[in-house]
């Protein structure tokens, strides 16, 4: 009567024990995922379309920090692009050092309607004060 009766474990590769041991696992898979290497693959994405979109006029950085004017583009499958840098001071670059894109010729500056004044807050007496913090 004290010895309780002693019932075999399955041997099953999917036992229930199995899954909770292995759970653990696919959920930080699952994190890194969706945290790290999906925002990652959409970022080349749009680094590699920007820069298969590069055209003559574009305003760009490059990798060290350059800023310039892109003056030719020979073809798109190109890896040089020729970067003016300052007035007839041009260098060649790889495509791929290219970070941004700051300005397109073809996007005009939004010009605000004439007569229409920007509205402003009023200011508190605080912020006026010069004992404001």
């Amino acid at each position: 009567m004290w010895i309780s009766t002693a019932y075999a474990q399955g041997t099953g590769i999917f036992d229930q024990n199995a899954l909770v041991q292995f759970l653990p696992l696919i959920l930080i898979f699952v994190v890194f995922y969706f945290l790290l290497i999906r925002p990652q693959q959409r970022k080349a994405k749009d680094q590699k379309a920007m820069l298969g979109a590069l055209r003559r006029g574009d305003r760009v950085v490059t990798g060290g920090g350059i800023i310039g004017t892109v003056a030719r583009v020979d073809n798109p499958e190109a890896e040089e692009v020729v970067v003016e840098i300052a007035e007839n001071v041009r260098v060649r670059v790889l495509r791929s050092t290219i970070t941004t894109v700051l300005a397109k010729p073809d996007q005009p500056r939004p010009v605000r309607p004439p007569g229409r004044r920007r509205k402003r807050g009023r200011r508190s007496v605080l912020r006026s004060s010069p004992y404001a913090w």
